[in-house]
């Protein structure tokens, strides 16, 4: 069984930065290094959205128009961690954030395409 941690979110002030990071645990060493993997969000009251992917070998990436050039999702695949470095943030970002592997090593901005998942870490954003 794959286990995704999340860590690094936190309460930040408007403009600040974070920088968010899925580790990998079980018994496989290879349990992301692999695989794409993703970043959703979802705020209160709001339906689970993608934020970022990243491919099995680091070469492709892809990001909602909403973080476009605030964020930027990367990995260490010798560390089988990915994270999420988040700048210039606002008070919209406010929202849980978790990883998840997807099926394959090719990224996807589909929710569908990711099998497993991390519990999350809160990201709030004061104004």
């Amino acid at each position: 069984q794959v286990q995704l941690v999340e860590s690094g979110g936190g309460l930040v002030q408007a403009g600040g930065s974070l920088r968010l990071s899925c580790a990998a645990s079980g018994r496989t060493f290879s349990s992301i290094s692999r695989y794409a993997v993703g970043w959703f969000r979802q705020a209160p009251g709001k339906e689970r959205e993608f934020v970022a992917a990243i491919s099995w070998s680091g070469s492709n990436t892809y990001y909602a128009d909403s973080v476009k050039g605030r964020f930027t999702i990367s990995r260490d695949n010798a560390e089988n961690t990915v994270y999420l470095q988040m700048n210039s943030l606002k008070p919209e970002d406010t929202a849980v954030y978790s990883c998840a592997r997807s099926t394959g090593g090719t990224a996807s901005v589909r929710i569908y395409d990711y099998s497993y998942w991390g519990q999350g870490t809160q990201v709030t954003v004061s104004s």
